[in-house]
């Protein structure tokens, strides 16, 4: 044991970190932290240690982020590519045209939300479900409704009548949020509905630059 101390040492005044001495020693972390908790060296060591395993770790972040933004323009640019390509063929057909317009209008526009759009009339949001099954090729089970209401609306009622308006099974609308202002009194019958698209963040690019494509055609 008193050898392995001198081995442990000697390795420790080598800027060698605990780890490091352990697996080429086989001591326990724990008794070099005994042996050397007291030493001011070893403490100094610790420290210049710490220093580098920090330089490292930052050099290492930045490059995970460097190589995460290539990876998310390189996505972002295959799916406008892809848009391009479709929007000769597409830019004709009036569901293509009122999808857009539809959420130019009442779309969010945040590149980081999920694509939703809101409203009150039950035809809007069926057109908008329309164009995203048919023309985005959206899969019904992504889609969620999510309401908004007033205090004195009931909740059952609003979800049945927005899933039989809409088509959209009541298990997939989300949990209606109450909103409680001057007057807590149901101005709207069935509240506001909002259609969402789960994992959107691709087929809102496609939608971003169809948008833009169509402008340019009536406004070259």
């Amino acid at each position: 044991m008193r050898n392995d101390r001198h081995l442990a040492i000697k390795l420790r005044k080598q800027n060698k970190s605990y780890n490091e001495i352990s697996k080429l020693l086989g001591i326990p972390k724990s008794t070099m932290h005994y042996w050397f908790k007291n030493l001011r060296w070893s403490k100094i060591i610790k420290k210049q240690l710490t220093k580098k395993a920090l330089r490292l770790a930052t050099k290492q972040m930045k490059a995970i982020a460097r190589a995460n933004k290539k990876r998310w323009h390189e996505w972002r640019k295959e799916y406008r590519e892809r848009a391009k390509k479709e929007f000769p063929a597409m830019k004709s057909n009036p569901l293509f045209v009122a999808g857009l317009m539809l959420y130019w209008g009442e779309g969010t526009k945040n590149p980081k939300t999920p694509i939703q759009l809101s409203n009150i009339d039950p035809k809007m949001i069926r057109l908008f479900k329309k164009f995203l099954l048919n023309i985005c090729d959206i899969d019904k089970s992504q889609l969620r409704l999510a309401l908004t209401l007033y205090p004195d609306l009931s909740k059952d009622k609003c979800k049945n009548f927005w899933s039989k308006k809409i088509g959209i099974p009541l298990e997939q609308i989300e949990k209606p949020q109450v909103i409680y202002g001057r007057h807590p009194t149901k101005r709207l019958e069935y509240g506001v509905c909002s259609i969402r698209v789960r994992a959107s963040s691709g087929i809102k690019e496609k939608i971003t630059l169809w948008t833009n494509l169509l402008y340019k055609e009536f406004n070259p």
